[in-house]
């Protein structure tokens, strides 16, 4: 959510700021606003709802006016989508800017204080109470510093932030700060770059450095980068990494949409997950984060997979994998929901944490209550030095590259690859998985990536002729049974997500159980019905549907007879094992939703009130 850039050097900053947001449009948000620090230390405050472009269309005369700024784009927590309520937020004095992503969760207490002291607020923000707060703790004490008063007033806020704070009496710093919203700091040649992430300033450095939880840092020209504990002050040698992102990397390389891109790049990014973990010659499979931990695997009570969204729909299928080829107990956990029910957790516990951000605030929670109680923790997320993999106690990354589209595809099937790897390497090692049957499965999962580039080539124009006689449809139905049911929820949540259209996944033995009376004619169902797993069930599914005139979209393999006969629609894919078939099938799925939304003229890639890193709870 939101998203954050600064910069202080030698170009100009309007430029650098306004790049950067629209690089952070992809996390979500409902407006934008930009401060800079002119040339006479005064600030110059733009910020207005909407998008970038109309943040741009009210701020370009500051063009080429200031050589230090920071700027935002706000998801509304506090507070309407509005002009006012919009970032950066001043102090009352004037002279303290702050933009903030997160959210203050004692910020009514303190604004109740601050106001009894005379404090008044143009906002319904918890940021402009921050903000406030900053110059409260600067007037009752004149000999409080700017960076310190920053510091007393992190101390005083619970909650979740990542935060950058101007002040015109100190001109050319800039103070940091981050617990629980992530926040890096670039580091060029007599410039200082901070944003929500790398993409901003990627094509200016390659070195970086991720605030740490609990750390704020000070930075100017004059004296770099000065890294400090937010509790006591105690100074931090920071450690710089190097960037592994690229540019082309975060450009839509003539693709319409990020999403149709991201789509298309499954085939790689499925096969860089596996590169150098699946050695199908060598009959292996390296997972360094499994094999250092293999007794608390094989010896784990069972496995609780917390996640959410996309992610959970990866972990229910993670359930089957693990459970079918390891035999070890798995329970799937919404994060969110986790720690609200006071879980049993115990030492003999394995947790395993998906996040594509690896900042999803509701997991990071949940996995904290998990390490307090003794639980073994391990990650899989697509963002390397992110939150999530700095607790966990043991991980792997999905290599999936940057996913900039709000609603995730090549993550998803990225994370079903990493959990498909474990499920096989814990049942080769603890004797549930046969080494013959084993060797055939790596086999197999080695050769989905061309499997998948057969899909996009079979599928892509199929899935626009189908996606445009369902422009009007008011609500989609998605069914699948054993594997495929997870696949047809996160289906139905595709749809739902870029084109607004009701959708729901149920299991197909399900439907007969409530769904079935809300089929007639008016109603399309989409069906997974590969030929591998419970196939003469889901042809009786498709007869029930049929029998109330339900419109089936089906999703079979190549070559399919019966439920290809009976459907209105058919979609082929390559035959696969069961324990593969959500994989494949997820990308027509996908292509269908994007042309659906596409042609309804939604705005894809930034879906509305959706973020791509949920950082607040």
């Amino acid at each position: 959510m939101c998203g954050i850039v600064g910069y202080t050097g030698f170009q100009d900053a309007y430029d650098i700021v306004i790049n950067g947001l629209r690089r952070l449009e992809y996390r979500g948000y409902d407006s934008a606003g930009i401060v800079l620090e002119g040339s006479d230390k005064k600030f110059e405050v733009e910020k207005t709802k909407g998008k970038v472009d109309d943040l741009v269309n009210i701020s370009a005369q500051l063009k080429g006016t200031a050589k230090i700024g920071m700027g935002h784009t706000r998801w509304a927590t506090h507070g309407v989508p509005s002009d006012r309520n919009s970032h950066p937020h001043l102090s009352n004095s004037g002279k303290i800017a702050l933009v903030h992503n997160g959210i203050i969760e004692n910020y009514d207490t303190i604004k109740t204080m601050l106001t009894e002291k005379g404090f008044t607020f143009k906002s319904e923000t918890d940021t402009e109470v921050l903000v406030n707060l900053i110059q409260y703790f600067m007037d009752v004490n004149s000999e409080t510093d700017f960076p310190t008063a920053v510091r007393y007033a992190l101390n005083e806020v619970y909650g979740a932030y990542a935060i950058t704070v101007l002040h015109e009496d100190y001109p050319g710093i800039l103070v940091v700060a981050r617990l629980g919203s992530p926040l890096a700091i670039g580091l060029g040649d007599k410039e200082y770059f901070i944003a929500s992430d790398a993409s901003p300033f990627v094509e200016f450095t390659k070195e970086a450095i991720y605030l740490e939880e609990g750390h704020m840092a000070t930075i100017s020209l004059e004296n770099g980068v000065d890294i400090r504990t937010i509790n006591d002050n105690s100074k931090i040698e920071p450690e710089i990494q190097e960037l592994k992102l690229s540019l082309e990397q975060i450009e839509k390389g003539g693709y319409e949409h990020f999403m149709l891109k991201e789509i298309f790049e499954q085939p790689k990014s499925i096969h860089d997950t596996m590169r150098g973990r699946l050695l199908v010659d060598e009959g292996v499979i390296k997972m360094a984060g499994i094999w250092d931990h293999l007794e608390r695997f094989k010896n784990a009570n069972r496995i609780i997979i917390i996640a959410c969204g996309t992610s959970w729909h990866a972990g229910l299928i993670g359930e089957y994998l693990i459970e079918e080829y390891a035999r070890i107990p798995v329970e799937v956990e919404y994060a969110s929901e986790f720690r609200y029910r006071n879980p049993i957790v115990t030492d003999k516990d394995v947790v395993i944490a998906i996040s594509q951000s690896g900042e999803t605030a509701d997991t990071m929670a949940a996995l904290k209550l998990a390490k307090e109680k003794g639980a073994f923790i391990y990650g899989i997320c697509n963002v390397v030095d992110s939150s999530i993999a700095r607790i966990t106690d043991a991980g792997s990354y999905t290599h999936a590259g940057p996913e900039i589209g709000v609603a995730s595809t090549k993550a998803f099937t990225a994370q079903l690859t990493i959990l498909t790897l474990i499920a096989f390497k814990l049942g080769k090692h603890n004797g549930n998985l046969g080494n013959a049957e084993f060797m055939s499965l790596i086999a197999e999962l080695d050769a989905i990536p061309k499997k998948i580039e057969e899909v996009l080539s079979a599928t892509h124009e199929l899935t626009q002729n189908i996606a445009k006689d369902f422009i009007g449809a008011t609500n989609f139905l998605y069914l699948g049974r054993g594997y495929n049911y997870p696949a047809a929820l996160e289906g139905a949540l595709k749809l739902k997500e870029i084109s607004y259209i009701h959708a729901e996944g149920y299991p197909a033995a399900e439907m007969k159980h409530g769904p079935i009376a809300l089929i007639d004619e008016n109603m399309p169902i989409v069906i997974i019905a590969p030929k591998k797993g419970h196939y003469d069930k889901i042809v009786s599914n498709v007869q029930e549907i049929k029998a109330r005139k339900g419109k089936v979209i089906a999703v079979v393999n190549k070559g399919d007879k019966q439920v290809s006969a009976m459907a209105d629609y058919v979609i082929e894919i390559p035959e696969t094992s069961e324990c593969f078939s959500p994989i494949v099938a997820s990308v027509p799925l996908q292509l269908l939703a994007y042309y659906i939304a596409v042609y309804r003229g939604a705005n894809v890639d930034q879906p509305r009130n959706l973020a791509k890193s949920v950082t607040v709870e």
